[in-house]
């Protein structure tokens, strides 16, 4: 995500609310999230789609590596000798 510019990138909730339509342009067109305050307070943040779903996906594989690596430190792995009879007795060879 790119970082943010105070000068362009804060938008108090007001005239996000009256300029919906361009501020959601502008995000779509540049890529960088809007911040959106209430009473001088970040209240959200509007991001375009593709940011999302880098962040969605981020946040995935983050937990996947740490999942993998809390299984592997309890213990709960395969040698790769065990891990090729699994898959064969599942395949039917």
């Amino acid at each position: 995500m790119k970082s943010i510019k105070i000068a362009s990138d804060i938008i108090p909730l007001g005239e996000f609310k009256t300029g919906i339509s361009a501020c959601m342009k502008k995000v779509k067109a540049t890529g960088q999230p809007l911040i959106i305050t209430q009473n001088g307070r970040p209240a959200g943040v509007l991001l375009s789609p593709i940011e999302y779903d880098k962040l969605v996906y981020r946040q995935q594989f983050i937990e996947s590596v740490a999942q993998g690596l809390a299984a592997a430190e309890s213990g709960e792995v395969y040698s790769t000798e065990e891990a090729r009879k699994i898959l064969a007795e599942k395949r039917g060879s």
